[in-house]
């Protein structure tokens, strides 16, 4: 066969296959062709992942810091700081959400942001240390973005929680101690 020949052949190939999409176009619907073309495309199309909009939760730890190690960040012979309030602040809406949450025995705390946050617009949410009870302990300390505000590290969740998990902190409060 000539290289010619084999050029015609081609072209004819071409024009009977834009012909068909004109009749199936014609016979079938829009919905049919974008149909013939998906199969004919040697690209196949991706499904759109849309992001989830999940609920948020965060979770962390509260600390007395010990006197012996004041000046250090660290919390070594550091107490858990139970009555501390963790405040999470939101700004994803056009007025500011606060949430405060109170830690346990164990210093624990977990805030439950309201529905109006989600995973979507978690990135424009920081957690503080902001206040505690304690009498010895009152001081905030910068520990982990405590003052200024800690940004959420995604915890895997369980699939029975209704919530998406994140963690901050762990925070800490120095205490008045004498010289």
């Amino acid at each position: 066969m000539s290289l010619l020949f084999k050029v015609l052949l081609v072209l004819q190939l071409s024009f009977l296959l834009l012909s068909l999409t004109g009749t199936i176009a014609s016979v079938a619907g829009e919905a049919d062709v974008e149909a013939f073309e998906e199969i004919m495309s040697p690209y196949p199309r991706q499904p759109i992942k849309r992001p989830s909009r999940d609920r948020v939760a965060v979770q962390g730890v509260i600390y007395c810091k010990s006197c012996k190690y004041l000046a250090n960040d660290t919390l070594l012979d550091a107490s858990p700081l139970p009555g501390a309030v963790a405040k999470l602040e939101c700004n994803n809406t056009r007025k500011p959400i606060t949430v405060e949450g109170v830690a346990d025995k164990n210093g624990y705390f977990l805030i439950q942001a309201p529905k109006k946050v989600s995973t979507s617009g978690v990135h424009k949410c920081k957690v503080f240390a902001y206040a505690t009870a304690l009498i010895p302990c009152r001081t905030r300390t910068d520990l982990n973005g405590g003052i200024n505000g800690a940004a959420f590290k995604y915890q895997k969740t369980p699939p029975s929680l209704p919530f998406a998990l994140y963690t901050v902190g762990p925070f800490a409060f120095e205490p008045q101690c004498q010289p």
